[in-house]
């Protein structure tokens, strides 16, 4: 198994993390935000954060809370993922996200370099769970025909923006429980050459469809699997869980790596933080021909 972490992040940098907390560098801006991993000490002092930092997300619930500013900054703002010139619009919401996950770049880097690799001259790309559209941006710059799947209308048109901001168009946006979106593909007799999700351990469809990963992982992977072009593809599984084990995402592609000769491989994503803690931040497995 591999652990994998980004390496080329100018706009980001994670300062330090511990007692369930983590400081991190947004472009000029640094956050306090919870971080449910982070069960060991701070290796900096409270008082550094502290001095540090410009807000701090305050929960008020398991789902909600609010940004306490210590110092000036905008409630919106654009940073860069400078090796394949992305651009993403942050912003304080009352979920504690700022709208990207820092460690995806690794699978940004991936998608962009394989997509441009594979024979046929537009790959299709499928995102579900797809978020603010990372992966979707990174496909589209590959010249992929990309299509977003998320189940909250307000995050794709966050997506929109940056794609927009990233001097880019021509994304199939969708509005639709990611599940449901695969059996209607099946039944289509669509093929794509690539595909990644990212689902939540929990979530919802925009009918208020429920989603809980243990329950519905099986089916959606063996949904997936019909998907994909069996001659050529990259599969990306990345599972956010705490307990969720590598080794699980191995298993739900090994049947189809053995039937169809695919590149079988699993691991970690992590980020190391200036202080030299790293902080684990989920699972993938992945499926390359």
């Amino acid at each position: 198994m591999d652990l994998l972490f980004p390496e080329h992040w100018k706009d980001y940098e994670l300062l330090d993390c511990g007692d369930f907390e983590k400081l991190e560098r947004f472009g000029e801006y640094i956050t306090i935000r919870p971080e449910p991993q982070a069960v060991w000490e701070k290796e900096w002092t409270s008082n550094e954060w502290e001095k540090k930092a410009h807000v701090k997300f305050v929960p008020r619930s398991s789902s909600s809370g609010d940004w306490v500013k210590t110092k000036k900054m905008p409630d919106q703002w654009v940073i860069q993922y400078h090796p394949l010139g992305l651009k993403f619009r942050l912003g304080l919401t009352s979920f504690k996200h700022v709208g990207i996950f820092p460690e995806q770049a690794v699978n940004w880097e991936l998608i962009h370099q394989s997509l441009k690799k594979m024979t046929k001259p537009k790959p299709k790309f499928l995102n579900l769970f797809a978020y603010t559209g990372g992966a979707s941006i990174a496909a589209r710059k590959a010249g992929a025909d990309v299509t977003h799947v998320d189940s909250i209308k307000q995050v794709l048109t966050w997506a929109n923006e940056n794609m927009q901001l990233s001097s880019l168009d021509n994304v199939r946006w969708m509005v639709d429980d990611a599940l449901k979106f695969v059996k209607k593909e099946i039944r289509r007799g669509n093929k794509y050459q690539g595909i990644v999700l990212d689902p939540p351990a929990f979530g919802h469809g925009p009918n208020g469809e429920k989603w809980k990963l243990e329950d519905h992982i099986l089916e959606m992977m063996q949904g997936v699997l019909q998907l994909i072009d069996e001659e050529e593809h990259l599969l990306i599984l990345n599972a956010y869980s705490l307990g969720f084990s590598a080794m699980v995402a191995e298993n739900l592609l090994q049947r189809f790596a053995k039937r169809h000769q695919s590149e079988l491989s699993s691991g970690e994503l992590y980020l190391p933080s200036t202080s030299g803690v790293k902080l684990p931040l989920g699972v993938w497995g992945r499926l390359v021909k």
